[in-house]
């Protein structure tokens, strides 16, 4: 951030991302009527600026052109600029970013878009350096070409606009079919992704590589639909590789944003909640699969990195840490071996390099990042240790190098809380507190979602991030999805009657105010949001999953705890709708056809007669939630025969005073059970 006495209009904002803007010298608005106002009155076009706060490039972009006082004045001169985090304003950001890999073939941010004061776009890119660099054209002269085009070639700027337009309504318009997809929808999908599979590393596709939490649970799907472990093992592989890499932070726990490389070595340094969030359940589940516990260590120490790091005092998650810290990326996570010398004795220090590949060369900019190419075992085989004895070695050390990286001078936290990823990541804890059996994780749970209902719910309506006090901004999909969702995993680890009561207004809430009665699905917007150029109905996952798919999962399990037709109708059409595209774009639509499989296969419904009190530590519901059923509800019932039952179960008590399990599927019930051998078989696939 400049050190200069100018201020602009961002300095009213909440954003962190919009406040490090707030005394560039360009004159930036915040998305609102106002700069569209003076916009027409100018004549001027509208140049977007979209980023967010833990973004390396967005920073660059800043300090190379929006503090540079001569690129500031042709801004000001030629354009209303408009900052946009993207992160509060997702609805903003999906409709130009369309419109930019449209124009571009590709994506990303800082993302720039020029637009017709009524918001149309005729012209974008992402990142330009300020001055023509490695075949890329500076931002100045992009300012004065486009200046000009606006100026002198209207006619040539309307007809881009037109086209632009057209192309972002033919986006959104999905036209499906009226049946579900078909059975083999699920393998067919895995065998695709299995095409793209990195069998040395992990993963999928080359470099860079994402951590594509949805394609991995798809592969655990096919394997437990299968008994293929074929599809489970790309899995494992991936997950571990990734662990042992530079992308997750071998001190302090947690996933970066990406690696830039094949290998997981090198991230992009930025820590994303939502990243975390999604990975959580997926080593969980590699945990419940394999019983490898390196899979529930990675699970238990992303989950303490956000209880240390993302957790506001309230109970809420904070969305991002930066990749930068004094200006540099990535210097915070970086070690040099003589440093970690410095720290440790020299026996200790000896091993931890080794452990963690330290070396005077160094694999980043003359520095190391931490990550793991040998085991345990084989550090104890070569020196002569016993593994009991370096796994205690290495855990020291972990504690005094993070002590150490805890002295430095830390990357900045993106303090604003948003619905969405909050209900992704109390999903995530919910899981665990079912999982591990661990009460901490459960009061996250509780927690979070008082934070959420306190601060960002107004009776059934959502709002969509708070900061400092402040929520605001109309919830979106995704909110209101992933939120119900989170609800919905919260019931079936704290068997807490209002979570599923609440997620059920939510999902009537949603239903009323983003279906869209003519073809189906839920818009990205509300009926009461601002009007945009384009209303969305996003179906692709991103970085998170698609709200769509989201919202049909969410539906389809209160169906199946309620027994009510009005949660499947719409989750249903949601999957009728985006069915052809599922199974033409897999990758794409991988988190949909998980809520396809969940309907076709339909889920094991697990009801446990057992006493309340002790069913935390019965054996048999420990048990049933440490394993791997990917389609299945879960409610524990009171013994009293005159408690409430679903209906399928009416009249159905405990046998001899045990505790006693039904499992319900397709509307038919086994026999009640007692025993963990009798079980097994009914909840096995």
């Amino acid at each position: 951030m400049s050190s200069g006495q100018h201020t602009n209009r961002l300095i009213d904002e909440s954003s962190p991302y919009l406040l490090q803007h707030a005394h560039n010298p360009v004159d930036w608005y915040p998305w609102g009527d106002e700069a569209f106002a003076v916009a027409r009155r100018e004549g001027k076009p509208i140049l977007l600026s979209v980023g967010y706060s833990a973004c390396h490039w967005c920073h660059v972009m800043e300090r190379e052109s929006f503090e540079n006082p001569s690129i500031a004045a042709l801004m000001n001169e030629h354009f209303v600029n408009i900052k946009v985090d993207r992160e509060e304003r997702p609805d903003v950001d999906h409709i130009y970013m369309s419109a930019v890999q449209l124009l571009t073939g590709r994506g990303g941010w800082p993302m720039t878009v020029f637009l017709l004061p009524d918001g149309k776009p005729f012209y974008g890119g992402t990142y330009f350096p300020p001055e023509d660099r490695h075949g890329m054209p500076g931002f100045s002269r992009v300012l004065e070409v486009i200046a000009r085009k606006y100026r002198e070639a209207p006619s040539e700027v309307e007809a881009a606009v037109g086209e632009i337009t057209a192309r972002l309504a033919q986006l959104e318009s999905v036209s499906g079919s009226e049946k579900l997809p078909g059975e083999n929808l699920l393998v067919a999908a895995a065998d695709s992704l299995a095409r793209a599979y990195d069998e040395d590393h992990g993963g999928i596709g080359q470099a860079p590589k994402f951590p594509n939490t949805a394609p991995l649970d798809l592969w655990l799907r096919a394997s437990h639909a299968t008994g293929d472990p074929r599809y489970a093992n790309m899995t494992l592989h991936t997950l571990r590789k990734m662990a042992r890499g530079g992308v997750y932070d071998q001190l302090g726990g947690g996933f970066h944003r990406y690696s830039v490389d094949r290998v997981w070595l090198v991230p992009h340094f930025e820590k994303m909640l939502y990243d975390n969030a999604q990975l959580v359940p997926v080593y969980l589940s590699a945990f419940q699969i394999s019983g490898d516990a390196f899979f529930a260590d990675v699970a238990r120490g992303t989950l303490d990195y956000v209880l240390r790091e993302m957790r506001d005092p309230n109970g809420g998650f904070y969305s991002t840490q930066d990749a930068d810290s004094e200006g540099v990326e990535g210097k915070f996570f970086v070690w040099d071996r003589d440093e970690i010398y410095r720290l440790l004795d020299e026996p200790t220090a000896e091993i931890a390099c080794r452990y963690w590949d330290v070396t005077d060369e160094g694999n980043f900019e003359d520095h190391n990042i931490l990550h793991v190419t040998l085991d345990i075992e084989q550090i104890a085989r070569m020196f002569r240790r016993s593994p009991e004895d370096i796994s205690h070695l290495i855990a020291n050390a972990r504690t005094t190098l993070l002590a150490a990286r805890n002295a430095r001078i830390a990357p900045q936290r993106d303090e604003k809380m948003l619905t969405s990823w909050n209900g992704l990541m109390i999903s995530a804890f919910a899981r665990a507190a079912e999982v591990f059996a661990d009460a901490t994780y459960a009061e996250v749970v509780r927690h979070a979602i008082s934070f959420v209902d306190t601060h960002l719910r107004r009776a059934d309506r959502l709002l969509a991030t708070y900061k400092g006090g402040v929520a605001k901004l109309n919830g979106y999909l995704d909110d209101y999805a992933f939120y119900a969702n989170a609800l919905v995993d919260a019931f079936e680890a704290l068997q807490d009657n209002s979570y599923l009561d609440s997620a059920q207004r939510l999902c009537h809430a949603l239903t009323r105010h983003f279906w869209d009665e003519e073809r189906g699905g839920f818009f990205f917007t509300s009926d009461d949001h601002e009007k945009l150029i384009v209303r969305s109905k996003p179906a692709f996952d991103g970085s998170i999953p698609s709200g769509n798919s989201v919202a049909a999962s969410a539906l389809l399990r209160l169906y199946h705890h309620t027994g009510d037709p009005v949660f499947l109708k719409p989750a249903e059409r949601i999957l009728e709708l985006f069915g052809s595209s599922a199974a033409n774009q897999p990758f794409g639509l991988a988190n949909m056809i998980a809520a396809m499989d969940f309907h076709r296969r339909g889920p094991k419904e697990i009801a446990v007669i057992v006493d309340r009190q002790r069913a935390a530590s019965d054996p048999i519901v420990k048990r049933i939630r440490a394993a791997y059923i990917p389609n299945r509800t879960l409610t524990l019932l009171d013994p009293d025969p005159s408690a409430a039952r679903p209906a399928i179960l009416t009249g159905k008590g405990q046998i001899d005073g045990k505790t006693t399990v039904y499992v319900c599927q397709h509307m038919t019930c086994s026999a009640p059970v007692t025993e963990w051998d009798q079980l097994a078989p009914l909840i096995a696939r």
